[in-house]
């Protein structure tokens, strides 16, 4: 339970606000999150959240479904390169990939451009907390071993323990579903917004087998095997969010009946090392958007931006002395 909790919810974090403890009123800046998140054991040039990983690059093959929908260049019908990077969560960059109950695909559309898109996905369909100061009391609860009275005392955390309890996680990357978690806004060409979810859902059914279980390295393998015959494909699936839906509660799922769309495809071809792959120096920002898209008032994506760029710069100045090499995604 201590450890499905510490990944409950993404790495959220402001630069500084307010979170209750006792009586009092304590201000919390981004670095006292990040210590939180790294613990003591410091990975030197690692992320401090998702340590472990690998880079994948490929091409987005844009539907057009989503055009009516926003102006971001990514969702007109065309194909559109991408780096990305798989990662398992924890702060230990050689834990064992099947320990890790979290799963995360983060990607960079459009790298090279200003219509550059970023994404930051997970295995969870939602968060089990709705604020930042609750994810602090909830790293608190863990670090004091009072997770369980943490849960109780937050019915919005069932949505996620549901999700725990049924969740089987599967032998590859490949046959796994990500999601946004967050809600955003599609913006189209006459300023009309629609509230969104999106999740890559795999196209291949689940592996059956691992060619080293008992690998430490055991998913990262299964897909660089993978993708020696062939891509790896996923749908871009988006719901539509409607009258009755929250996009500033990242607590609750949506309903399987909001409208579905299918964006497009993600079609991995390659897969390296994070230390010598180009995810290696990129921040998953997920604030970071092209014209089209804009962030819902969610408190907690709000938050993310000041712990992504705490993380980054910590490691960034670790590589830059020369105490570590090798990185991973925010």
């Amino acid at each position: 339970m201590r450890y499905w909790a510490l990944v409950a919810v993404p790495t959220v974090l402001t630069a500084a606000f307010f979170y209750a403890a006792s009586d009092n009123r304590h201000e919390v800046s981004a670095q006292d999150f990040v210590n939180l998140q790294q613990g003591n054991a410091i990975q030197p040039g690692f992320r401090r959240a998702h340590a472990k990983g690998f880079c994948v690059s490929g091409d987005f093959i844009s539907s057009g479904t989503l055009a009516e929908y926003s102006s971001a260049q990514v969702f007109q019908a065309g194909q559109y390169p991408f780096i990305g990077r798989f990662s398992v969560a924890g702060n230990n960059p050689t834990a064992p990939d099947l320990k890790a109950p979290v799963r995360s695909l983060a990607l960079t559309l459009l790298p090279e451009t200003a219509e550059q898109w970023r994404t930051a996905m997970n295995t969870p369909p939602v968060l089990a907390v709705g604020t930042p100061e609750k994810f602090y009391q909830q790293l608190l609860a863990l670090q004091n071993n009072t997770i369980a009275e943490f849960f109780a005392a937050h019915p919005e955390t069932a949505a996620f323990r549901n999700w725990r309890a049924s969740y089987q996680p599967t032998l590859s990357y490949a046959t796994e579903q990500y999601h946004s978690i967050n809600a955003f806004y599609l913006i189209n060409a006459a300023g009309k917004q629609q509230a969104v979810r999106w999740a890559a859902v795999p196209t291949v059914g689940a592996a059956n087998q691992l060619p080293d279980p008992e690998a430490v390295d055991a998913l990262q393998q299964e897909l660089f095997a993978r993708l020696s015959d062939g891509p790896v494909i996923f749908d871009l699936v988006f719901s539509l969010a409607t009258s009755a839906d929250d996009e500033n509660d990242a607590t609750i799922i949506w309903p399987d009946t909001n409208p579905q769309l299918i964006a497009g495809q993600l079609q991995i071809k390659q897969a390296t090392e994070q230390s010598n792959g180009q995810c290696n120096a990129i921040n998953f920002d997920p604030l970071v958007l092209p014209r089209g898209i804009l962030p819902s008032a969610d408190p907690i994506l709000r938050a993310r931006g000041a712990a992504y760029a705490e993380s980054h710069r910590r490691r960034a100045r670790e590589v830059l002395l020369n105490t570590a090499t090798g990185a991973h995604h925010e």
